[in-house]
């Protein structure tokens, strides 16, 4: 991370963050603060680990962690994950070669700690217990919408339906009213799946089976274009 993304950041956190000096002890900078959860987050070492880099107990560096983690939540997701302009989006997804198309859809697990109960409902199909992070990117790869907090177990399709993605797309309020017409259908505004998610008016996902041309064309274009939010993962 260059040193202005981080002091920008520290800007960003410091409402939430800042602390006031004690009579027992000095508080930790903001900067200082952020420092830890970053490289906490970034290297996985152990909290012991950690507060030997910056010279602080264990528990100082998991109350860093948190509070700099209920921070981003509550000051940056809202201003970072957005919709954006949507009409670039689709220029940029028919650039691809898909047209009318708003964004690319997958889920990802993050790995946890067994929980102490229900620890069985957080294996996920690979074996190790995790939460689902879905999300929705742009042809860029940005993150447009995100829900996380769903059991590993659950799939893909349980957290989409549950999710206010669905339910926005399903009303018709997350896109702007703009259809095309291809062959005698009106086709609006689209996101892009894999197999796991339903089929929908809103959502193409892959032909399966025998194939023609057009299909395994149609295929290689829907593929070509959800690889962007594999990458972003992958990021």
């Amino acid at each position: 991370m260059r040193k202005g993304t981080f002091m920008e950041l520290c800007d960003l956190l410091s409402p939430a963050l800042r602390r006031m000096n004690t009579k027992m002890r000095a508080a930790l900078t903001v900067e200082k603060q952020v420092a830890i959860a970053l490289w906490k987050l970034a290297m996985l070492d152990s909290y012991p680990s950690v507060g030997n880099q910056f010279r602080v107990g264990k528990s100082t560096v998991g109350a860093a962690v948190m509070q700099v983690a209920n921070a981003t939540k509550d000051l940056l997701i809202s201003r970072v994950v957005t919709l954006g302009n949507v009409q670039v989006i689709v220029d940029g997804f028919a650039a691809m070669r898909f047209p009318n198309c708003g964004g690319a859809i997958d889920g990802t697990h993050i790995p946890i700690l067994a929980p102490e109960h229900q620890a069985g409902e957080y294996i996920n199909r690979k074996g190790y217990f995790s939460i689902v992070l879905q999300a929705l990117v742009d042809h860029k790869g940005r993150f447009t919408n995100i829900n996380v907090g769903w059991p590993g177990k659950v799939h893909d399709a349980r957290t989409f339906r549950n999710s206010g993605l669905f339910q926005k797309l399903q009303e018709g309020t997350l896109f702007p009213d703009q259809k095309i017409t291809i062959g005698d259908a009106e086709m609006p505004i689209v996101i892009l799946g894999d197999p796991a998610y339903l089929l929908m008016p809103w959502l193409m996902k892959l032909y399966t089976g025998t194939l023609d041309s057009n299909q395994e064309l149609f295929n290689y274009r829907l593929s070509k274009c959800r690889m962007v939010v594999k990458c972003a993962f992958g990021c």
